[in-house]
């Protein structure tokens, strides 16, 4: 990827209705050229999708927590495919540390919090975080900064001098 894709990106991220023909007046490339570099980064799987960000809490899910889940072996979270059709997961991660995954989750009340957490009890130990705010929700991806911009320790061997 070149500075280009990255400024396309950047245009994308930020606002993904762009039209082709606004993408190019703020980039400087033609149209066509526009449409060839986006369909590129769609074909490589650095552009997945273009979303609508949607508040949870103005659409009725108004609670929303974190939710760390300690499994058991063949009764994992992670091993039940269902659980990520569950409406009130919004993301499941697979951790390092003391507990296997963490979920965010949007339920529409406590008491469907409290069903949600036994629901996903029987798939080990869970331990809640409620979200109170989120000042930032989603940062744009950006280039990685060159190594001589990294410590020491974040660059290949061959680099550290």
């Amino acid at each position: 990827m070149d500075a280009m894709d990255w400024e396309l990106l950047r245009e994308l991220q930020d606002n993904a209705r762009l039209s082709f023909n606004e993408l190019s007046r703020r980039v400087h490339l033609s149209p066509p050229a526009v449409a060839e570099r986006v369909r590129r980064l769609e074909e490589s799987g650095v552009i997945t999708g273009y979303h609508a960000v949607v508040d949870p809490a103005r659409a009725g899910w108004d609670v929303s927590a974190f939710v760390q889940l300690t499994c058991y072996g063949p009764s994992c979270v992670l091993r039940d495919p269902d659980v990520a059709t569950w409406p009130e997961i919004r993301e499941i991660h697979r951790v390092t540390g003391d507990v296997c995954s963490i979920l965010k989750i949007a339920v529409p009340s406590m008491a469907a919090f409290e069903s949600l957490i036994d629901r996903l009890a029987v798939y080990g130990k869970p331990s809640s975080t409620m979200i109170f705010s989120s000042p930032v929700t989603s940062r744009p991806v950006t280039a990685v900064p060159p190594a001589t911009d990294r410590p020491a320790a974040d660059r290949p061997a061959t680099d550290r001098r």
